[in-house]
């Protein structure tokens, strides 16, 4: 399975510089986490692999097949930044209803719904409103949303922004477990969030790839003598300094 975009352009406006030009990238198996200030066009990436956002030039596809068809849509899921609660409706009522909507019957949806939030250490909020849950839980059933299709690729904007570190933690875990079936993008400004489970990191600025690889080559770009804890955080800056980008 490869979700791929191939010598894509996409710019919000006409007069300015396209945020990504002739881009191209391939998601590896895992969880890849995805690193990169302001403006480095990691949000683009993720609405173009989404397909929220369709490039001016270029293709996005998984495993050959085009980005915008309905098989397209069932087999990736992309989370926002920002989920909404809908006070009427429960957790487990608020991922069937996201099933409906990717095209699942209504019976297909509530059942699968229950494991969906099983998976995400959530079948204890099964029947609690959505206004009611924590921010941490609440972006657990967003994954939840985006498993109860059955997706084979998750794309997650900043999932983590707000959490405590223990919700960051208990989330991280989560998502390292679901890799053996699901392919994550997740993006962050937070260096921590790659901690030692990730499998690939890829950093980005300007529209452009600075690095892409495993883990451990990530780290090499860790200077000597960095403080312990801090090695993803120190070859991130070292990354982008040796770039002549001023982190």
């Amino acid at each position: 399975m490869t979700l791929e975009l191939s010598n894509c352009t996409y710019g919000y406006r006409r007069w300015k510089r396209p945020v990504l030009e002739d881009f191209s990238y391939a998601l590896p198996d895992g969880l890849t986490v995805l690193l990169g200030p302001n403006g480095a066009g990691k949000s683009t990436l993720l609405k173009l692999a989404a397909s929220v956002t369709t490039p001016q030039k270029g293709r996005v596809t998984l495993d050959g097949g085009s980005a915008g068809t309905s098989a397209y849509r069932r087999a990736v899921a992309w989370m926002p930044q920002d989920i909404v609660p809908m006070p009427t409706l429960t957790a487990r009522e608020y991922v069937a209803y996201i099933g409906w909507l990717k095209g699942m019957n209504r019976a297909d949806a509530w059942k699968q719904a229950r494991k969906a939030l099983l998976k995400v250490e959530l079948a204890d909020q099964t029947d609690t409103r959505t206004n009611r849950l924590s921010g941490g839980q609440l972006r657990r059933v967003g994954v939840a949303g985006a498993l109860v299709h059955g997706a084979r690729v998750l794309l997650l904007d900043e999932p983590t922004a707000g959490m405590d570190p223990y919700q960051r933690r208990v989330f991280r875990d989560i998502l390292r477990g679901l890799t053996g079936d699901v392919r994550v993008l997740l993006s962050t400004h937070d260096v921590a969030d790659l901690a030692e489970e990730a499998d690939h990191v890829t950093v980005m600025y300007g529209g452009t790839v600075l690095h892409h690889g495993n883990t451990d080559t990530f780290l090499t770009h860790t200077p000597p003598g960095t403080l312990a804890g801090r090695a993803a955080e120190a070859a991130y800056t070292e990354l982008l300094r040796s770039r002549g980008v001023a982190a």
